[in-house]
């Protein structure tokens, strides 16, 4: 049984332009349209919306999220 390798910043690139949901450790939830990230996994979301213990708290154009912040990140399977 052969398993493949995947590099979460690989996947993340290839992520462009698809919605996806960050928790924060802090637990805050942003989802959005993930436009870009680099090396350190800083993400920059358009169309975001901020969401504190499942409720939709904030709405914003656009958030960058600083990579050591991050908890994980869920590609979302539909486009936006």
């Amino acid at each position: 049984m052969t398993q493949t390798v995947k590099k979460p910043l690989s996947q993340l690139q290839r992520a462009l332009n698809r919605s996806v949901t960050v928790r924060l450790k802090s637990n805050l939830e942003y989802r959005g349209v993930m436009v870009n990230v680099d090396p350190h996994m800083n993400m920059m979301l358009i169309d975001a919306q901020e969401y504190n213990a499942g409720a939709l708290s904030a709405n914003y154009g656009r958030v960058v999220i600083r990579g050591n912040n991050v908890l994980f990140v869920k590609i979302e399977e539909t486009l936006k």
